[in-house]
């Protein structure tokens, strides 16, 4: 794990319909709406998570280790136009992620379980998936769906993002199909709440966050971890 990562805070709520229609309505008036949305200011998300074989990623989450770190790959309205492989890294309450862009033949490579040629990158990342695909046996096992809609700031690089219809793949690997099966780990349509900063969260918009979403307790929520509840690994 790099220790010499730029870390930032990350905060996650579960928010109610009406804090997230309010919320959401306000920041599009005081923040910087992401450039990757459509008219609505919205993207498909699509991760494809990775974990060893003896599932240590969602083990450690679920026993509350605090430094670790999750593979993935991602991509946009299920388009293959731009694929990331990330490693997002958290640091007791702190977070950063390592990310590069790949082709769609590494892709599927990777989703084969083949590191050949990682190792001889120069890529920092890509030699780490060769390690942790050979040492620890690193292999997919869900996807992970849902639709953002973000807000920017660029004091203190602030992220702000409402996240919905979270839905999972189960066991599925078919990174590129829109049709693959999914359920929604949430027995109502839950709206995730992110806040990213830096150092320090501007006062203004901490006061924002507060008045509209007094009642959002922050919580360590996990997407990879809901979306992969239907194992039963969890006991």
């Amino acid at each position: 794990m790099a220790s010499t990562l730029p870390l930032r805070h990350e905060l996650k709520y579960f928010i109610s319909p009406v804090q997230d229609q309010v919320l959401s309505r306000v920041l599009s008036h005081v923040l910087q709406p992401d450039p990757n949305g459509d008219e609505h200011n919205q993207y498909a998300i699509r991760s494809l998570y990775f974990d060893t074989v003896f599932n240590d990623a969602l083990y450690d989450k679920l026993d509350g280790v605090q430094n670790r770190d999750k593979y993935r790959i991602r991509i946009y309205n299920y388009s293959d136009r731009v694929i990331k492989l990330e490693c997002k890294t958290k640091i007791t309450s702190l977070i950063s992620k390592r990310s590069i862009s790949i082709p769609r033949d590494l892709c599927e490579q990777l989703i084969a379980g083949d590191p050949t040629g990682l190792e001889t990158t120069r890529s920092g990342l890509l030699n780490d998936m060769f390690r942790e695909m050979t040492v620890r046996l690193l292999r997919p096992v869900v996807l992970v769906d849902y639709v953002r809609e973000a807000y920017l700031h660029p004091a203190e690089e602030v992220r702000i993002t409402f996240d919905r219809k979270l839905r999972s793949g189960l066991r599925s690997v078919d990174l590129f199909n829109p049709d693959v099966p999914t359920v929604p780990p949430f027995e109502h349509d839950e709206t995730i709440l992110e806040v990213k900063f830096n150092k320090s969260l501007p006062p203004y918009i901490r006061n924002l966050l507060n008045t509209y979403c007094a009642n959002a307790v922050s919580s360590a929520i996990s997407k990879y971890t809901w979306c992969r509840s239907f194992e039963g690994l969890e006991a």
